[in-house]
């Protein structure tokens, strides 16, 4: 995964400054941590993201980045690419980048078990890397930047346990698990923490290794496993996202249940929030993205100037310890949304308390 504070301002504010370069004395070094000029540091600052159906990444984590390299390095430029989910597409971006001249990468790979040769061009061309919220394997580099997702998986695991724990249905029937997609390693940590927490207290009758991370596909899974174990004997889903929590819900709806079984979510998306309210999900994890997209740009940009600021922890990922930034994750559930999301400004209540959920929200204080 927090806290996120003045978030719409900053994201109007970044999304002036995209990919245009920041300030005088700006330009596209040919390689290596930047060059000094009557500007100050000018360098060219790569930002990747993997995907766009998980809200977060275009409406947070991209213009936070944005943001902060332009408060601290204002002869930089940012270049941002999206990949879509598809590998080969997040393959060009960076050849690409590093072909205009790209002297720090920050790369959220959309497998992260594939692109060591990719890191290997980033070295040969003297760019640092920093893996942004999924830990690259196969090969060592500058830094790491994400949340303790095993922890994550832990706290979602343990909060829906919880939740069957008071509603005296843990030994009534079987849970279902949605992991996220397989090629993102930060979904097996998440797994990790899950079965840390639930194994040995309640029956998992069907789990899933969710492609792409998709609502649609959560939703097909869900339905698949209700139609198998029979309805009444599903009695929670593990969902590792907000994303796939939302397909589980349709699904759950579809299925006419007259007391929804309890959801799990990750990423205070606005509609989980809303339906954490609603009651038709139990918590989100709030991750505070503006703190690791802050830090990443933090790291970029002293990497651009030729500084290798120390790190709290390293993550080993199979080749080498990577030097880490861990953040830690915060369960947010009906009870302490106003204390959270809206204390920090993430959301406001007006934002929250659409007229569907007006109601909702004057019993939970937000009215």
């Amino acid at each position: 995964m927090r806290q996120r504070r003045l978030v719409m301002a900053v994201t109007a504010a970044a999304l002036v400054v995209v990919a245009a370069g920041c300030g005088s004395g700006g330009g596209q070094p040919a390689g290596g941590g930047g060059a000094q000029g009557s500007g100050g540091t000018s360098a060219t600052i790569a930002l990747f993201l993997p995907e766009s159906k998980t809200t977060r990444y275009e409406a947070f984590d991209r213009p936070l980045f944005e943001a902060k390299v332009k408060q601290l390095c204002a002869g930089c430029k940012v270049l941002y690419a999206n990949a879509d989910q598809d590998p080969a597409k997040q393959q060009g971006q960076v050849e690409s980048a590093l072909t205009q001249g790209a002297n720090v990468l920050v790369l959220d790979a959309v497998d992260a078990s594939a692109v060591a040769p990719l890191v290997n061009q980033a070295k040969q061309k003297k760019a640092p890397v920093v893996a942004y919220d999924r830990l690259i394997s196969g090969i060592g580099y500058d830094y790491y930047v994400s949340f303790d997702n095993v922890k994550v998986g832990e706290v979602q695991g343990q909060a829906l346990l919880d939740e069957l724990n008071r509603r005296g249905t843990t030994d009534k029937g079987q849970i279902v698990m949605l992991n996220g997609a397989p090629t993102d390693p930060s979904a097996g940590d998440y797994k990790k923490g899950a079965h840390k927490a639930l194994d040995g207290k309640v029956k998992i009758g069907r789990e899933f290794d969710t492609p792409d991370w998709s609502p649609d596909k959560a939703q097909q899974e869900t339905e698949q496993a209700i139609t198998a174990l029979g309805r009444d004997s599903v009695i929670g889903i593990y969902a590792a996202n907000d994303g796939m929590a939302s397909g589980a819900v349709t699904a759950i709806k579809r299925a006419g249940y007259p007391t929804p079984p309890p959801v799990t979510g990750q990423d205070a998306e606005l509609t989980a929030v809303q339906r954490i309210l609603t009651g038709d999900q139990t918590m989100t994890v709030y991750l505070n993205i503006r703190q690791q997209a802050e830090k990443a740009a933090e790291l970029a940009v002293s990497l651009a100037k030729g500084e290798r600021p120390p790190a709290p922890t390293t993550s080993n990922n199979g080749s080498a310890d990577i030097p880490s930034f861990l953040l830690d994750p915060l369960v947010v559930t009906k009870s302490n949304i106003k204390d959270t999301i809206v204390k920090d400004s993430f959301y406001t209540a007006d934002q929250i308390c659409t007229a569907d959920v007006g109601s909702a929200c004057a019993q939970a204080g937000l009215r």
